[in-house]
């Protein structure tokens, strides 16, 4: 197949841009900034020669978006909100006006859209989307309105011809150096991996090679459109997903953290505590539903996993962090 990816440079572009080149498969990456054979260059935006990759394509992948890497100032917040809802709004003129549409159009999305909850997962038929919550700061409900217009901005998409699915992302767990596993590994080596506020909040993640594994699966299943939850099904605790990550590692403490120094800690890393401590407790109800089967449903044998790729990286398992146009999950770090 030709399967076009834009702001696929980022740390999810550049898992698929590998897995799926590596599967035979024609990946063209649309970029800022190209730099290597295949990456075509478009700003997200407006309309230009990149239109005409789309146009005979078979998949589509839109994974652009500011980087949620961030403080979440509302310069940043803006920003985060254009550049999602005006790439998705211009792939989607570019898929209505080809001649020949790609039969489906992946759009990333985030697990950041449910609420902040710690009594039940949600899944996509029962979730509550999030807004409005009690007791956390309003700024978290724009993150939900990003991912909603985000997702929302497909949606009105004139593309008939085209099945759409909304990739609701948790955080994509790879080896890769600039990651996500990558941070929280860091942290952990240096001994500050412990509960974060108590540590009660879920997190839920991917293994990245389930998450490759679910792109496939939901391009092969013409039957399937709407929002999919990207995440292995078995959310847990922060402070046992660290002490895990932890073990898996081999170390044997990792000092807590208050609130107060997780804000500081943020700041330092020119981050947000929103990345930290939300509650994010997604489970994949569609891709169970369907039969999808994950090879890393459980942490303890993802972590253990990742960190052995990690201590022996095969050649190709480093990815580029990635440039502005593109995201770096899970962005959502767990999704935007």
């Amino acid at each position: 197949m030709k399967i076009v990816i834009p702001g696929g440079t980022g740390q999810v572009g550049t898992i698929l841009n590998r897995a799926l080149s590596a599967a035979g498969h024609e990946v063209i990456v649309l970029t800022r900034r190209p730099r290597r054979e295949r990456e075509v260059e478009w700003d997200g935006r407006t309309w230009g020669p990149w239109a005409g990759e789309i146009d005979g394509s078979d998949v589509v992948i839109n994974l652009a978006g500011r980087s949620v890497s961030c403080r979440y100032t509302r310069t940043n917040l803006r920003a985060m909100m254009d550049s999602r809802v005006h790439s998705t709004e211009i792939v989607g003129e570019a898929i209505a006006a080809a001649g020949r549409p790609p039969g489906i159009w992946l759009q990333m999305s985030t697990a950041t859209v449910y609420a902040h909850r710690f009594d039940a997962p949600n899944d996509e038929a029962t979730g509550v989307i999030g807004g409005g919550e009690p007791d956390v700061p309003d700024y978290w409900s724009y993150s939900v309105e990003i991912a909603r217009a985000w997702e929302r901005a497909q949606e009105v998409a004139d593309t008939p011809h085209t099945r759409k699915v909304a990739l609701r992302s948790a955080m994509v767990m790879s080896p890769d150096r600039g990651g996500v596993f990558d941070v929280l590994l860091r942290l952990a080596r240096l001994g500050l991996g412990g509960p974060v506020a108590g540590g009660r909040q879920y997190v839920s993640w991917i293994h990245d090679r389930d998450f490759v594994r679910a792109v496939e699966f939901l391009i092969e299943r013409d039957d399937l459109r709407g929002p999919v939850n990207l995440a292995a099904p078995q959310p847990l605790p922060q402070r046992a997903f660290m002490r895990e990550l932890r073990s898996a590692w081999g170390v044997p403490v990792g000092l807590p953290a208050t609130k107060a120094m997780a804000e500081l800690g943020a700041f330092a890393l020119r981050s947000d505590t929103e990345l930290l401590l939300k509650s994010r407790r997604v489970v994949p109800g569609r891709l169970l539903a369907e039969g999808f089967g994950f090879e890393y449903a459980d942490w303890p044998e993802a972590a253990g996993d990742l960190v052995r790729r990690r201590r022996r990286p095969r050649r190709g398992d480093r990815g580029r962090a990635g440039d502005e146009d593109a995201l770096v999950s899970g962005s959502s770090r767990g999704g935007a």
